[in-house]
Parts: structure tokens; C-alpha cells; sequence
């Protein structure tokens, strides 16, 4: 089910390398077929997204909105448990994305010169959610309440309608709780576009946010630039340090819990002790049984999964850093040691007490994480996706005078005459 492999400074980078192509590979037939879409919706607007939704959904969409105070009574036909258990998480999230909130500031001196940044949070945020058998609640929360907290004027949500037409109502409990101003039923590709350009019943946003299958993230991608977006997310990662004294049994768990995603997923133990790999892979065996997507999970670790023995943890430290994975847990002795050299990881789980989907659901931190390497230079999803900033600067008559000079010979040099003169005349 599993590959046991060990390190020695190529094996483990040939499945790096299979890992990087799952993630570049282009779907030409997918595009063709989303921007086909796309262009439809554009020209033909609520008509379009009806066609679409009724071929791909088997029902047709809602597309006058549905408000907050429907919301409240959708929101009452939730499980009583479900919605507390969303209240607790939805508290635990607004607590830390709280802490993210950037303030505008100016400065001033004694020569008359004012400068500073005004932040802000943008007009009208999209928010992209799954419907049907794939329904996640817990992405509401992530999505909406950093976006609320951010100062979002307006958060609308589009999610796909049921096959008979009806809602998730745990889905519609989240959106009550995080403060989603509109929802839309509708979805695939042809939300997406509604979002991005616009129709008769859907305002334009300004970011589009969430998750969704590749005919929703093909869609984000090729609306960026006439709106902004969250990420193009890839499938979901986990790589797990572990030492000699790591449970096997909490390892196989942790593993399978993001191989059951998806096929394309990525699980992967890396552990400086053999008895471990051999005790993890027995684990998976015997745990996998008791599971209702065990197909997806054997399928997914067969394919993408591994269990690698390092010679030692700074190998095993350069690796992550290298792979650079969405979920990252630390299942060693001291985990605290390792969290300063750990730099390239979408969230960073401490400890054999703090598994992965204790980030998914309840902690508090983002779970719109990136994926595929690009933990490298992206970031999770915060307040600051929802906020935007604007620089401003204000000089009297003496303080341009006095640095005058040093702006034209700059415009000059640049060949820019007009910005020259722009100075010169103010003289």
C-alpha cells in the first residue's frame, strides 16, 4: 500500500520531482472547456448559469439571494449538536484572525512632510463553497469570518443546490454564524464567472475565495486579474517528522486522514528510525480496514505516499523545507526545537496531541492553506486576503523645494522629461 524507502540523497527527491509534476500538469480539455463556460455566463448571465447548473446539477439554481435573516431560520433546522460544535470552532477562529488586524498609521516631521498607508477592507468579497455530498461547513468559517473581520463591506456566498433543489444546513448554519451578507444556489465553473464578471442578479466581486473540484479551481485561474483570488490550490499534503519515540498508531492515523481526500493526495512520513516505518506501515494496514474511503486512501498512498527513513533530522528538517507541504507535523521528542528551522510549511502541527484535523475544524488557524511547494512564498489565508492599502504622502512648498534637485537629476536619468517638468514648474 505504502513504499518504505530509504534516504540517501536521490530517492527521496525522484518522488519530490513526481510530487512537483502531479501538481504542474495542465487538464487543455478542462480549460478549453471552463473558458467555454466562462465566455457563456459572460454574455448571457443568469440564463447561462441556470443552463449550466441544470446539466451539471440536475436542478436549478437559486439566484435570488438568500439574506441573513433567511439564513437565521435555515440555520434552525441544523443538528443541535453540529451547531454548536460550529459556534465553538467559529469562536476559536475569530479569536486568532483578531490578532492579524493591521491598523493604517501616518507620520509626520518637522518639515511639513506627511506620509502614510490607509488600510482597508475591500467592497465585496465571493466566497466559493461545495455543495452536495461534498459539503464543508468548516470552510464557511475560514473563509467569511477573516473576510468579516478584515472590515468586507459585503460577503456573498455561492454554493451548488442539491440534487432535489434543497440546501446542507450545516453549510447554511456556518454562513449564519460567520455573518455572510447574500448566498447564491449555484456552482461549478459557471459561479465562478457570475462572481467574477457579474449578472443580472450576481454584483461583481472583488476576490473570489474557497475551495472547489478542477472545473472551479480552472475557473479561479483564468478569472485572476478581473478579480483577485485566495490561491490555485492543488491536492491536499501532509509530511510528518518523526522520531524514535513517535506513536505508529497516531503516525498511520494522521497519514490517512489527508489520503482520504483525494487519490492525487500527498501522505508522507519521514523518521530517522526504521522500527517505526515498519510499525507505521503495519498500522496503516490494520486501521484502514475500519474506514469508509479506503479505496480513495490505498489508492492515494500507493501513488503518491511514502514512508522514508532519514539518516538523521537535519536531513529529515531539509527535506521539509524542500517539500515545503501544506500540513506539516512535528511527532518528535522536543517538537518545539524544530519549529525555528522549520520555514516553509502552510501550518505546523506540534506535538502527538495536535493532529492535522485539529487545524482543519476547531483551533483557531487558517486551514485555506497552500499547497504544492508554494508554501515557499505564499501564505495561509488571513485578514490580510481581505484588506487592501493605500500609501499617501503629503509635502509643503519648502519640502518639495528642498529635495527637488534630486528628483529631477533622477527623472533625467531615466529619460522622463515630463516628470522633470512636473518638479521644475512647482519652483
Amino acid at each position: 500500500m505504502v513504499k518504505v524507502v530509504y534516504a540517501d540523497g536521490n530517492t527521496e527527491y525522484r518522488l519530490l520531482s513526481r510530487l512537483e509534476s502531479r501538481s504542474s500538469e495542465l487538464n487543455q480539455r478542462v480549460t478549453a472547456d471552463v473558458q467555454n463556460i466562462i465566455d457563456d455566463v459572460r454574455e448571457r448571465g443568469d440564463e447561462a448559469i441556470t443552463e449550466y447548473t441544470r446539466r451539471f446539477d440536475g436542478t436549478h439554481p437559486r439566484l435570488d439571494f438568500i439574506g441573513y435573516d433567511e439564513l437565521a431560520e435555515f440555520a434552525n433546522k441544523c443538528d443541535p449538536s453540529v451547531y454548536i460544535a460550529l459556534q465553538n470552532a467559529a469562536r476559536n477562529i475569530e479569536e486568532f484572525h483578531r490578532r492579524q488586524v493591521q491598523q493604517s498609521w501616518l507620520t509626520t516631521d518637522k518639515d511639513g512632510i506627511i506620509m502614510g498607508q490607509r488600510i482597508r477592507g475591500l467592497n465585496r468579497v465571493g466566497i466559493y463553497v461545495p455543495g452536495g455530498t461534498a459539503a464543508y461547513p468548516s470552510s464557511v468559517l475560514m473563509n467569511a469570518i477573516p473576510a468579516r473581520i478584515a472590515g468586507v463591506k459585503e460577503i456573498v456566498m455561492v454554493t451548488p443546490p442539491q440534487k432535489d433543489g434543497s440546501y446542507n444546513t450545516a453549510v447554511m448554519a456556518a454562513a449564519y454564524i460567520s455573518g455572510v451578507d447574500k448566498l447564491y444556489l449555484c456552482g461549478g465553473a459557471q459561479a465562478v464567472a457570475g462572481l467574477a464578471y457579474g449578472t443580472e442578479s450576481i454584483q461583481k466581486v472583488d476576490k473570489i475565495v474557497g475551495p472547489g473540484n478542477i472545473f472551479v479551481a480552472t475557473a479561479k485561474r483564468l478569472v485572476y486579474g478581473v478579480v483577485d483570488i485566495d490561491m490555485i490550490a492543488g491536492p491536499s499534503e501532509i509530511l510528518i517528522l518523526a522520531d524514535d519515540t513517535a506513536d505508529p498508531a497516531y503516525l498511520a492515523a494522521d497519514l490517512m486522514s489527508q489520503a482520504e481526500h483525494d487519490p492525487l493526495a500527498s501522505s508522507i512520513l519521514i523518521t530517522t528510525s526504521s522500527e517505526i516505518a515498519q510499525k507505521t506501515k503495519c498500522e496503516l494496514e490494520n486501521q484502514i480496514k475500519n474506514l469508509s474511503r479506503a479505496d480513495i486512501i490505498r489508492k492515494s498512498l500507493a501513488d503518491y505516499g511514502a514512508i522514508i527513513v532519514c539518516r538523521s533530522m537535519d536531513e529529515a528538517v531539509d527535506f521539509a523545507n524542500r517539500l515545503a507541504p501544506e500540513h506539516l507535523e512535528v511527532m518528535c521528542e522536543n517538537p518545539m526545537d524544530y519549529l525555528s528551522r522549520l520555514d516553509n510549511a502552510g501550518s505546523v502541527f506540534l506535538g502527538k496531541y495536535s493532529p492535522e484535523p485539529l487545524g482543519d475544524y476547531y483551533a483557531g488557524p487558517n486551514h485555506v492553506l497552500p499547497t504544492s511547494g508554494t508554501a515557499r512564498f505564499f501564505s495561509p489565508l488571513s485578514v490580510d486576503s481581505f484588506i487592501k492599502k493605500s500609501s499617501f504622502i503629503s509635502y509643503n512648498q519648502n519640502a518639495l523645494e528642498s529635495v527637488a534637485r534630486d528628483i529631477v537629476t533622477l527623472a533625467q536619468e531615466e529619460g522622463l522629461d515630463a516628470h522633470a517638468n512636473s518638479i521644475r514648474v512647482r519652483l
